[in-house]
């Protein structure tokens, strides 16, 4: 029986033991927008071409982590390994250390390398964060149960503090370790005291039916049929497990010789999906029954219909198989939308229409035809993925030609422009103003600095007093020059006031010219390496364009070969899996005819006695 533990957590899950990231920079940001919705190919994407450019500063351990992480959850095991062995190289934090190793850990152990695995586990040295120590915990004890040290998986088991679903599934994981090592007895307190919690979730309601199921049929093998029977029926009739459960029943009556009762759950069996094995096993049981109550007629009946439901069946199954050969079933996984969510986490919520459907949900029962499936919707995803770049490469080809014509017909206008200016003869101008108010400065040449409308006035008064007529003496005359002192003496105290505001506002004004001209020379530097340059960077781009066309081409090759070769794979799982099915058909269908053929003798036999 399979283990139970729950879905693997994200790779930089954050719970109540982790402190709050503070994003630094923007790119580091939109990769975590990516990541947080599950998005993880374009937040790989992104997160490559911020490391090339350098661009994660102040997150580059955690950036690596992500990357890490994001590997795992898209199924990229190598390269999630490479990173972390990579990472554990490094002079890196003990916490970061120690969850690289438990990352590590579940890599090994979903290869099937359990010894590095526990060696990973065994590396960890603080305290992880609650979920993952959790998890790391069950891992441990997994793969001691798997390498068949009960003992020391039990003993890890034991001590579980909490109540929580890690608590139910390490209880579930200490008794199949019992029940493996023999222990059964031991077991059954544990598997029923699970088989009787009140599930508050689907996933701990499935957990109570395996408990329930995995104790009643290790009962079954233990020769307690009544007790089997009790525990056996505890499965709920709807639930995954119900099939086994109904066959458990019928046999553990069968086990007391309650054949009648027995016929009650295998004839339930009957009328569901034909493809369990445990319905096709009701098929054979319900005539052994019938046999037993000396209903010989009946059973004959029984095996006949079961061979006739088998022969069915199997001319289905060799249509399904001719299907399958087409290649055209797998399709119809991407053609609800080819660029949804890809990855570990992605999973299927309807199935294709069609005869075949029935037989794919055995099929997705087996891990391996999952994963072959996610890779072949991922490359399908690459592919598309691929043609939208390569679509884009075109338009980028447009726009770098759209702007190297605009870039063509602006230049002569800009040259002529630059051929205009006179920036040498701007700069001698501002040196001269700056000599010219210097020389004001050092002669105190305070009508220099007057404004038009005060040097105009300045200009009437000194004409005024030249004027022959005010050169009489007479009193109106001496009046008139003395208020034309007065006047011209307010306007040059007014002059001399304001001297030294208006020497600092020249100075200023003519210090913004200058930085003025320093900031033009700059630009026009900056412009004339420019009109040299960007011929240059135009010729990179274009052949950066160029160059990126064969480089897809040759990646789009690549996808479609891997494409073709998961394609073939997953084709060989449904064909083994269905050719599997069929060989289990033939067997039932012989061992009936050779059941139907014992009851003819028997029949005959009695009739030969009779007569």
């Amino acid at each position: 029986m399979l283990l139970c533990m729950p879905a693997a957590t994200n790779a930089t899950q954050h719970d109540e033991d982790n402190d709050a990231i503070v994003v630094e920079n923007p790119q580091y940001g939109e990769v975590l927008f990516y990541f947080y919705q599950e998005d993880y190919f374009p937040a790989i994407v992104r997160l490559l071409a911020a490391q090339q450019q350098q661009q994660l500063r102040g997150h580059a351990v955690e950036a690596e982590l992500l990357l890490g992480g994001m590997y795992l959850s898209y199924g990229h095991h190598l390269e999630a390994a490479d990173i972390f062995e990579r990472m554990l190289a490094d002079n890196v934090s003990s916490k970061v250390r120690d969850r690289t190793w438990f990352f590590l850990a579940k890599i090994w152990f979903q290869r099937g390398y359990f010894n590095k695995s526990l060696d990973a586990l065994n590396n960890i040295k603080g305290d992880l964060p609650v979920a993952l120590r959790r998890e790391a915990l069950l891992l441990r004890a997994q793969i001691l149960i798997g390498a068949g040290e009960y003992d020391r998986a039990i003993g890890l088991l034991q001590n579980w503090q909490g109540e929580t679903e890690w608590a139910s599934y390490a209880r579930f994981n200490i008794g199949v370790a019992l029940v493996r090592s023999g222990r059964v007895a031991a077991a059954r307190e544990l598997l029923d005291d699970l088989g009787n919690l009140n599930p508050f979730n689907e996933e701990l309601a499935s957990l109570r039916d395996r408990a329930n199921l995995a104790l009643g049929y290790a009962l079954l093998q233990d020769d307690q049929p009544a007790a089997a029977k009790a525990l056996l029926q505890r499965v709920r009739l709807e639930g995954p497990f119900s099939n086994k459960a109904l066959l458990g029943v019928g046999w553990a009556d069968s086990e007391m010789q309650h054949y009648q009762r027995a016929l009650v759950p295998w004839m339930e069996l009957r009328g569901r999906d034909l493809l369990d094995s445990a319905v096709q096993e009701s098929l054979l049981a319900i005539p052994y029954a019938m046999a037993k109550l000396d209903a010989i007629s009946q059973a004959a009946d029984h095996y006949l219909n079961a061979i006739e439901a088998f022969y069915e069946e199997a001319n289905r199954l060799d249509r399904t198989m001719g299907y399958i050969e087409s290649g055209d079933m797998f399709d119809k996984f991407l053609s609800d939308d080819p660029l949804a969510t890809t990855g570990w986490y992605w999973q299927l919520e309807e199935l294709p229409e069609g005869p075949e459907a029935r037989y794919l949900f055995h099929m997705l029962a087996t891990h391996e035809f999952q994963e072959g499936l996610k890779n072949f919707r991922d490359l399908n995803y690459l592919q598309r993925n691929l043609d939208s770049w390569q679509a884009n490469i075109e338009v980028y080809g447009n726009m770098l030609e759209t702007r190297m014509e605009a870039y063509d017909d602006r230049l002569p206008r800009a040259q002529d422009a630059l051929g205009r200016s006179d920036l040498n003869g701007m700069v001698s101008r501002k040196l001269e103003f700056d000599s010219t108010l210097n020389n004001i400065e050092e002669s105190y040449d305070w009508l220099a600095l007057a404004s038009a409308s005060e040097f105009k006035m300045w200009g009437v008064i000194s004409g005024l007093q030249s004027t022959p007529a005010l050169r009489a003496d007479f009193p109106e005359a001496q009046e008139v020059r003395d208020k034309i002192r007065l006047l011209k003496g307010v306007l040059q105290w007014r002059l001399e006031r304001d001297f030294k505001e208006r020497l600092w506002r020249m100075r200023r004004d003519l210090g913004n010219v200058g930085e003025a001209l320093v900031a033009t020379r700059r630009s026009r530097r900056q412009i004339d390496e420019s009109m040299r340059s960007e011929p240059r960077r135009f010729s990179a781009l274009n052949d950066r364009v160029n160059g990126l066309l064969p480089r897809i081409e040759g990646m789009k090759i690549r996808v479609e070969n891997a494409l073709e070769k998961q394609r073939d794979f997953l084709q060989s799982l449904a064909m083994s899996e269905l050719q599997e099915q069929k060989r289990r058909l033939d067997i039932y269908t012989i061992q009936a005819q050779f059941a139907l053929a014992a009851i003819y003798d028997i029949s005959a036999t009695a009739g030969e006695a009779t007569e």
